[in-house]
């Protein structure tokens, strides 16, 4: 979130000090799941509709929403299907890709939904070695944080094969940062290092 807000006041010239400084932006949380990202991004002001394929992902969003007594659109859809007459100022796709079928068609449908000039933030895993140690065998196997096979590994994606295809959808890369964690600490922090999670904020041409 941290990040996120941050490349939005940058680039909308936002003061950093103003509060609910997401007022009057039309905001689409991808993969919602139950509202972590989007519940915040609601009370910063946005106006926010939250997707996810997963029925039961959206009915426990709605429920979490309603009882923190915030007003966000839910819908239980994908971006292939969102029939939506109006297009989005920040798109977030986040730990989505690397569970789409076709990313092509995917980005390519994200991007439609985008209004020109606006920012687009896709987090993924990079498909590398590192990755797999950390992401398949430290995260399911060992540590147990996800059910033994949440995520295939093949269908990790290298930073510059999702920058390849952002690209050709009009959406160029503003910046790229990664992302790891300390077990000690239980925190993530922003990284140089993009073997294993990784972030791309990008403008829509």
């Amino acid at each position: 979130i941290e990040y996120i807000t941050e490349k939005i006041k940058n680039h909308y010239r936002i003061d950093k000090n103003k509060t609910n400084f997401l007022n009057g932006f039309d905001v689409l949380d991808i993969g919602c799941g139950g509202g972590l990202i989007s519940e915040p991004l609601t009370r910063l002001g946005a106006n926010l509709t939250g997707i996810d394929a997963s029925e039961k992902n959206i009915n426990v969003a709605k429920l979490h929403s309603k009882k923190n007594n915030l007003k966000i659109n839910y819908l239980n859809t994908s971006p292939e299907k969102l029939k939506s007459e109006k297009k989005f100022d920040i798109i977030l796709n986040l730990e989505i890709v690397e569970h789409v079928e076709d990313v092509n068609l995917y980005i390519e449908s994200c991007a439609k939904l985008l209004k020109n000039n606006g920012l687009m933030f896709t987090a993924t895993l990079n498909r590398s070695f590192t990755s797999y140690i950390k992401a398949i065998i430290g995260a399911e196997y060992i540590l147990r944080w996800l059910p033994i096979g949440t995520h295939d590994w093949n269908k990790f994606i290298k930073p510059e094969e999702l920058e390849k295809i952002l690209t050709k959808n009009k959406c160029n890369t503003v910046d790229i940062a990664g992302f790891q964690f300390n077990p000690i600490l239980k925190r993530w922090r922003r990284s140089k290092d993009l073997s294993v999670n990784y972030i791309i904020c990008s403008l829509k041409n």
